[in-house]
């Protein structure tokens, strides 16, 4: 029964984790917030004390688990409803440079050092503090950055280019195996993309890689020969 009840609350309990964090939707892991943070460790903590404690059944961690994400939800709802509720639980965005002056209250408040801003820029591949214009420092503790027109990068309107828009781009085979629900989601079907093939000169799905297709663009195709990787061998004498 021991071996049983840990199986059944890792199960269960992933099933529960499965549904909380789909309800609180996606994020990733530079988007979260302190609070996203601690509230995901308590989440995982719920289960881990639980698969070994004798005196938790299934149940009650199912009901630790949906009634802390029960409380998540609400706080999120509220968060986005009401700004004072977001700002107090998930912080706001602290401006550290306006106009390529530093905002020194900002950055005491929020404990950062000169040294870690210029860590920070290095990483976002500015090397220079006179190519910042306006920074933020983002409540994940990420920084968005404007520079200085000159230090800008060059962009196609600067230079009166008008670049060809290109479409989205779909991945129709995948290891010789078709991809029939992204097929279908751009309103395709088999017997389009075997004649498509066909006209390229592909009979059979297996020797296909990958193949992706845009709209503006057609096909790109990688096929397994043309892939291989031969093994050479140095002979002495």
């Amino acid at each position: 029964m021991t071996y049983f009840n840990i199986g059944a609350k890792l199960f269960f309990g992933l099933i529960a984790l499965l549904i909380v964090t789909r309800l609180l939707g996606k994020k990733e892991i530079s988007q979260l917030t302190p609070f996203d943070f601690i509230y995901s460790i308590v989440l995982g903590g719920l289960l881990e004390e639980s698969i070994y404690e004798d005196k938790v059944t299934v149940f009650q961690l199912w009901f630790g688990i949906g009634l802390w994400g029960l409380l998540l939800f609400i706080i999120e709802k509220l968060s986005r409803k009401y700004d004072k509720i977001r700002v107090l639980l998930k912080g706001d965005s602290s401006i550290l440079i306006h106009n390529g002056k530093l905002n020194l209250s900002e950055m005491k408040k929020n404990h950062l050092e000169m040294e870690q801003l210029r860590t920070m820029l290095r990483q976002q591949g500015v090397f220079s503090l006179r190519e910042v214009k306006d920074l933020y420092l983002e409540p994940s503790g990420a920084i968005s950055l404007k520079k200085f027109p000159e230090h800008s990068e060059v962009t196609p309107k600067m230079l009166n280019i008008q670049p060809k828009d290109e479409g989205l781009n779909f991945m129709f085979i995948d290891e010789g195996e078709v991809n029939e629900i992204t097929l279908n989601y751009c309103g395709k079907n088999m017997a389009w993309l075997y004649e498509e093939l066909g006209r390229k000169g592909y009979t059979k799905l297996k020797d296909i890689l990958y193949a992706e297709w845009t709209e503006n663009e057609g096909f790109y195709i990688k096929t397994y020969r043309e892939n291989e990787h031969k093994e050479t061998t140095t002979k002495g004498n």
